[in-house]
């Protein structure tokens, strides 16, 4: 097995893990603001609900869970990551805000991050380091085995246009509406090792694969790989990459509830892959769901047909209904069916906010006011 791999951790089934990435804005005028190193530098915090830690711009900032057996854990996780934060941001003179994209900051002013992942990310891929100035929330899944973490690494991969429309919250880049719901995922389209996981038998083909990309001078670790789904070995995890990270911490922890609920099931059910018909399909079903939404109409490989992205949603939260009540975040998924049924998200808010106002920066200033919000 090789090195850079590593065994597969072994991990408690159908935990969580979240990790959401942050902007971080200048009070004066909800720009983005190089704020994350002299942030981190004076900060206190005991780690009792997670991680605080730097990414790839100094604009950015990663805040990540504890791994937790139950939703509701996740949720006070986050609540108390999301306090430490702002207090910590009110003693910089900054603020903190959810959202995929920062509707109108420009790319070529974000400063790299010290620290050698970084700097080798930038000497590598250039100008695309400092337009990966983007916010997404990641969710683990804990596997019992490498085997079912290849498995369900694959299952996950017909939903991928679901958790993308569920927190779609990018519908601008440099001040101008992209007409996307997520242009987020554009940017991380641009990496060479982006995608989907190709189908694969089980953990020796996943490894006999990534010996290949190594062999070939492609990827020298997995964190090369910029999946939309991937196996996480060190944390014995799948790991979901493709959610904008959401205006606020309740629709966070919704997403996570999915992502629980929905591997359960999957892993319950045992439902036939298609993973080489889908192949053929997944791309485009993504960019239906990055530009259009829960109003996509995603392509159905083994129907042959076309389906609404809504009415698929809906009939998911039925199905996923007896696997939520056993976890317990029954009522979290139903915070989803509710933006379903409504229509719209995070995307349309920013849209609403921004005509409201004539502007952008005052958009910002509401988006992370609402990041501040606490659920009564």
């Amino acid at each position: 097995m090789s090195d850079s791999i590593g065994e597969f951790t072994h991990s408690e089934p159908l935990t969580l893990g979240v990790e959401l990435e942050l902007q971080l804005v200048s009070r004066r005028d909800f720009d983005l603001t190089r704020g994350a190193t002299d942030l981190l530098g004076t900060l206190a915090y005991d780690g009792r609900f997670g991680e605080i830690k730097l990414e790839i711009t100094e604009s950015m900032i990663e805040v990540s869970t504890l791994a937790r057996a139950r939703v509701s854990e996740i949720h006070d996780d986050l609540a108390g990551l999301r306090e430490t934060l702002v207090q910590q941001c009110d003693l910089n003179n900054i603020k903190v805000c959810g959202g995929g994209t920062h509707p109108f900051h420009r790319w070529a002013e974000r400063r790299i991050c010290p620290g050698e992942r970084f700097d080798e990310i930038y000497q590598r891929y250039g100008y695309l380091a400092k337009q990966f100035t983007v916010f997404g929330q990641h969710i683990h899944v804990g596997c019992t085995s490498a085997d079912e973490a290849i498995w369900l690494t694959q299952a996950l991969g017909k939903y991928v246009p679901a958790f993308i429309a569920l927190s779609a919250s990018s519908p601008f880049v440099d001040g101008v509406d992209t007409f996307f719901q997520s242009a987020r995922l554009n940017a991380v389209s641009a990496f060479p090792l982006s995608g989907q996981c190709p189908p694969l038998a089980d953990w020796k083909a996943f490894v006999e694969y990534f010996k290949l990309l190594q062999a070939c001078g492609i990827a020298r670790s997995i964190k090369d790989l910029y999946w939309d789904i991937r196996p996480k070995p060190e944390f014995g995890t799948v790991e979901i990459r493709v959610c904008d990270t959401p205006l606020g911490i309740e629709t966070a922890t919704a997403l996570a509830a999915l992502a629980q609920s929905l591997s359960r099931y999957l892993l319950r059910t045992r439902l036939p892959l298609h993973a080489e018909r889908r192949a053929h399909v997944a791309r485009y079903n993504k960019f239906q769901a990055c530009r259009y939404g829960l109003a996509a109409m995603i392509s159905d490989p083994v129907g042959l047909c076309q389906v609404s992205l809504r009415d698929s949603l809906l009939a998911l939260f039925e199905a996923l209904a007896e696997d939520a009540e056993a976890l317990g975040c029954f009522d979290w998924l139903q915070v989803l069916a509710a933006v379903v049924q409504a229509g719209s998200g995070d995307a349309e808010w920013l849209r609403g906010q921004a005509k409201t106002h004539g502007n952008l920066h005052d958009a910002v200033r509401d988006a992370s006011a609402r990041f501040m919000e606490k659920a009564a």
